[in-house]
């Protein structure tokens, strides 16, 4: 029979300890049904200045543990991690907000395939979350399916099952309440196979200790932060296809303009054309510095160079193979555009009528002069990359 063993973290929880414990406690008999024994309840005490630990102690099937300071939710659950017996280990808050009632569907389903399991409060299940913590749960989890390409609908929730074995690719993980995103996070980079079940969310006991602006902002930098060191080009690659969507946007509308007999520009039309010519600059920039930093995360971690923006390569060959050829295309084009624009303004042509092309040569020199220098960076970090892989490989035959 497969071993459960859950940890309880608990900071000044008196008035919901025992509940939530006991709650726990009671599932034994639903958990046999699907196979899984509750082999320990571990509560553990960050440093209460209350009588959490007192009543938690006097719970016959708890096993407290203590910490003397408090070292935040993400230390405590990880102290209980460290102390865990059970071939699953599963988690949740003190406060009576999740219902251990549904830990029997987590588990079956962790015995069915999976190796990390989330009780989702967004799923559809009754759920009484303040609207503002619902707002950002939504947001956070968008934000991690538009990162990561794999849809999660709760990338913060704190009612989880996973297998022992996956706790090792788990981490590092953080102290603070940002554990339940970053693991989130790092078990879908990591190619754990993750699942979500419908869970209610009930109004919690006492006072909350989640801050929506502080913690909304470390949840979002811990998510983009930790998304980045496994493909940066995910999510840099996504907004440097914004900023080239924009310019493109730009140059259709001033051929459109151009067309219909528009051969003047006010002050808000040649600002949206320079907003335009930037966005594309910044736009081959940023996507650029995406792939450098995927070859760059390959190097440091040994393995071979991940690329895709959604997942997976779009193009059978990569698209920065084609850096060094495209650029120098658009740099030439862009010198010959200029060439050709000062020898006709040096015939005499008014220059009104050059400046837009000479705008266009500029952009388009600097663009490919900027994809000639990323494709010779980023080949010598490719061999780099592939001598530590190499390298790697041999030392393990040997």
């Amino acid at each position: 029979m497969t071993a459960l063993s859950v940890v309880i973290p608990a900071y000044n929880e008196e008035g919901g300890i025992e509940a939530i414990a006991r709650r726990v406690l009671a599932v034994r008999d639903d958990l046999a049904k699907v196979g899984v024994e509750l082999a320990e309840l571990l509560v553990v005490d960050d440093g209460s200045r209350d009588r959490t630990a007192e009543i938690a102690s006097a719970i016959p099937g708890v096993t407290l543990i203590r910490h003397p300071k408090n070292k935040g939710y993400g230390g405590a659950l990880k102290t209980g991690f460290g102390a865990a017996k059970g071939d699953l280990i599963g988690f949740l808050d003190a406060d009576g907000t999740y219902p251990p009632e549904y830990f029997p569907q987590l588990c079956a389903k962790a015995m069915n395939g999976t190796d990390l399991v989330i009780g989702s409060r967004m799923a559809g299940a009754e759920s009484h979350m303040p609207p503002m913590r619902r707002l950002g749960n939504f947001f956070f989890a968008n934000l991690l399916s538009l990162i990561s390409n794999q849809k999660v609908t709760d990338s913060a929730s704190g009612m989880r099952v996973f297998k022992r074995e996956a706790l090792a690719r788990l981490y590092p993980l953080p102290d603070g309440l940002n554990l339940t995103p970053v693991m989130s996070t790092r078990a879908i980079h990591e190619g754990i196979r993750v699942a979500e079940v419908a869970i209610p969310y009930s109004e919690r006991v006492g006072r909350s200790k989640l801050s929506v602006v502080r913690d909304g902002y470390i949840f979002l930098q811990s998510i983009v932060w930790t998304a980045l060191a496994y493909n940066p080009v995910s999510i840099l690659g996504k907004i440097g296809l914004v900023g080239v969507g924009l310019a493109l946007l730009a140059a259709a509308w001033l051929v459109v303009a151009r067309l219909s007999g528009d051969t003047t520009l006010g002050p808000l039309e040649v600002g949206g054309l320079f907003a335009g010519l930037m966005a594309g600059f910044i736009g081959v920039s940023v996507f650029s510095l995406g792939v450098t930093f995927n070859y760059l995360v390959s190097l440091f971690y040994k393995q071979p160079v991940r690329q895709g923006l959604f997942g997976k390569p779009i193009f059978k060959t990569p698209l920065d193979r084609h850096f060094g050829w495209a650029g120098l295309l658009a740099a030439v084009a862009g010198l010959i555009m200029g060439a050709v624009s000062l020898a006709l303004s040096l015939s005499g042509w008014d220059v009104t009528r050059l400046w837009l092309y000479l705008v266009g040569s500029a952009m388009l020199t600097l663009v490919g002069v900027q994809l000639v220098i990323y494709w010779i960076l980023l080949r010598v970090l490719e061999e780099l990359s592939q001598r530590e892989v190499l390298s790697q490989r041999d030392l393990e035959i040997a």
